[in-house]
This record gives structure tokens, sequence and C-alpha cells, in this order.
């Protein structure tokens, strides 16, 4: 029997505000689960057009699975979300691109026919589970020099990127860093971040209740001269800093997908189309460089060239991974275009939640500019790949939903 695939749209995202992993964060002694579970309550609870008993898979992203980021947490969010006993659920892991890979797990389902409504995100909280707790990586991996040893090290990684490329100079990050911080204050300011942000019930043994309601990352005061002056933890007179990385953060996303005509039938918006997305393999040892041929990859199969993409969110995992990208695209590195509202830098990255924060910031950036057609959120994955996915924009006076052509 023949098969028409379905269009797939985004039709809303959320957040918890980021945290400081640690004992004087946030969120250091609230569970990792009940941030996602307040996730998912919000996207049902704006969208009280959706029957519950519709959303037909939950795919939640953890880096490290274990305690209350185990079990399954996709079907554990589920339950405790108050979804039906008949919605399923599964965990995933792509490091940095869970929530990204969830995305485009539950999308392709979609598209095929398998499912009409999902709900996909990620959570991680590196203060009570820290990257890497736990693991047991096999020792053949190195002593077979199949990688080199600092490809197990993240922030190694980012060191020799800026090896490979020496134009990537610390300068450049640095510079690139402070403009994150200012792009997120301004946003703020403007509004732009409070609309997705979910407030958050907190407890602290010493501390008491409390409510997260704005992200604890930021430091928009920062200044170059700051930054120069903070050490290079990874190597002796080093480029890669505290103050030109994402920091180590607890927080959570969950976003809202289906197929286009169920959108429509239910009176869900469609914030969002998906068009095509990749993701690739590279060296372990300079595993930044990743969303490079990813987006190559993904421009190819949407049959699109850079120049088609009029925003960009890349993920901030380090300065020289942005960089490299913008480099190798002829993109300037204070190009309006990329990170409008700021990125990781300032804001955080609790590494399996970020990929849908990128998806959420660009729905609603698609809203302030209906003159871009084809957005794009890309991000490096940790031990060598990158992934990319392209967007539709569905303000745009070029697109068509479907069922409404011509």
């Amino acid at each position: 029997m023949a098969r028409t695939l379905r269009e797939v749209v985004f039709v809303e995202g959320v957040r918890t505000p980021y945290g400081k992993a640690g004992p004087k964060g946030i969120y250091a002694q609230t569970r990792a689960d009940d941030l996602v579970v307040r996730c998912i309550r919000e996207l049902l609870k704006r969208h009280p057009e959706l029957p519950k008993e519709q959303v037909e898979e939950v795919a939640i992203a953890a880096t490290t699975q274990i305690g209350d980021q185990g079990l399954t947490i996709g079907r554990v969010a589920a339950l405790l979300s108050g979804l039906p006993n008949t919605t399923p659920g599964y965990s995933i892991d792509r490091m940095c691109a869970g929530a990204l890979t969830a995305v485009t797990s539950v999308a392709s389902s979609i598209s095929v026919g398998a499912i009409d409504i999902a709900i996909a995100g990620g959570v991680e909280h590196m203060g009570r589970h820290p990257m890497g707790e736990g693991v047991d990586p096999n020792p053949r991996i190195v002593a077979e020099k199949l990688v080199d040893p600092s490809a197990l090290s993240m922030g190694m990684t980012a060191e020799n990127l800026h090896d490979r490329y020496p134009q990537l100079t610390k300068a450049r990050c640095d510079a690139f860093a402070v403009a994150s911080q200012t792009k997120l204050a301004a946003a703020y300011a403007n509004g732009a971040i409070q609309r997705d942000l979910v407030t958050v019930s907190t407890r602290h043994k010493e501390l008491g209740f409390g409510l997260a309601t704005v992200d604890e990352p930021p430091r928009p005061s920062t200044t170059i001269e700051d930054l120069a002056a903070l050490k290079t933890p990874f190597r002796i007179r080093g480029n890669v800093t505290a103050g030109n990385s994402a920091g180590l953060n607890d927080g959570a996303t969950a976003c809202l997908l289906a197929s286009e005509e169920s959108a429509a039938a239910l009176g869900l918006p469609a914030r969002m189309r998906l068009v095509s997305y990749a993701y690739v393999g590279v060296e372990p040892e300079v595993m930044g460089i990743g969303p490079v041929p990813a987006t190559e990859k993904a421009l190819a199969k949407a049959g699109l060239t850079i120049e088609d993409i009029g925003l960009f969110e890349l993920n901030e995992a380090f300065a020289v991974q942005v960089l490299s990208f913008l480099d190798h695209f002829g993109i300037a590195d204070d190009d309006p275009r990329v990170n409008p509202y700021g990125g990781a830098i300032a804001v955080g990255h609790p590494l399996a939640s970020s990929g849908v924060r990128l998806m959420t910031q660009l729905a609603r950036e698609f809203e302030e500019h209906p003159e871009v057609r084809y957005g794009l959120t890309a991000m490096c994955i940790g031990l060598g790949m990158g992934a990319s996915v392209i967007w539709e924009n569905p303000h745009h006076a070029d697109y068509v939903a479907t069922g409404k052509e011509a």
C-alpha cells in the first residue's frame, strides 16, 4: 500500500527557568522529573482544546539516565503529568541533542502516520547528576586509539577546535560571549524570554520554599575585560574559559508536535513546520564542528542553500563551536540573524533539554520576522556528532498549509 508522508508542525514549546548546577542553585533539592512534568502540564494547560487522550507519545531525553532522570522518564513524566495511562512514553540519550532527537523521533512517527500528536522534551539536573555519573567507558576506546583521550573532555575538544582553526581566536570568542549576554538581557527587557518560561516551585532544607521565575545563569554586566582575566582550565594559556562556554546547569523543556491536519482540526496553532533534519558523525576530538556537515546534509535533503536560511538558533556549548560554523558558511560573528535572543553562554545549557529551547525561540522569532521563510536549529554533540533541523515559517507569504494548495 502506498503511503503519503504527512507534514509535521511545532505547536508550542515551553521551558523551566534554567538554574546553576550545584548545592547553591535554585533547583539543588528539586527533582529532575518534577521539572519536566511542570513543562508538560503547562503545555496541556495552554491548550485546553487538545483532549489529553489524543497525546499518543511522550519522548523525554536525559543524558545521565540515573536516579530521578531514569526509569524510562518519558513514561514516568507522562503518568505524573496527568495524561491517561494509555499514553506511552520513552527515554532518549543523544547527549546535548537529546531533546532535539526526541523531537525528530516523534516527528518521524507523525510523518509516517503512526501517531498524530506527541510531546517531546528533555531534562538535565547537572547538579544532582553530573555528566558521566556512573558510566564505565570501554577501555578499548582509548587503548585501541579509536579516539584521542581529549575526545572524552568536552572542554578539550573545544581547545582542539582552536588548534585546527587558529583564526578562531580567544578574543573573537570573548566578544561573541559578551554579545550573547547582551542579547539575552535585551530579550528579557523586551519580554521575549518570559512568555515561554514556566514558574517552578522549589524547596530546600535550609532555604525553605521558593519560586523560580527567571534564569539564574545570566551575567548581563559581563565585559571583555572580565573574560580576558579568566583562567583557561583545560589548557595552560588556552582559549576556553568559563566565560566563553556554557555553564553547568539544571532545567527542562517540552514541546507539542502534531500532524498539520490534526493541528488544524483541533484548532492548535502551527508555529513552525518541519522541513528536514540531519545527524552526522565527526572526529570526536573536534566534536564542535559537527553542526557544519549536519547543516550541509539537512540543506541538501531540503533542496536549500545556506542563503535560504533567515534565522539561526545555534547552541552555544562553546563560542568557538559557533564561530567555526559561522566561518564555514561565511556568516559574520555579529550577524543579527544568529541567536537574536542570546544563547547558552548566557542562559545556560542543561544538556539534553537545550534542543527544544532553540526551537521554542526560533518559533517566536518567526512570529517577529514574517519576511523569513526558513530557519535552522543546530548543535554539536559529545563523542563527535552534529545535528541540524530546518523549519519553515507559517507567517511567510509563500507558506501553504496542507489542504490549502491552489
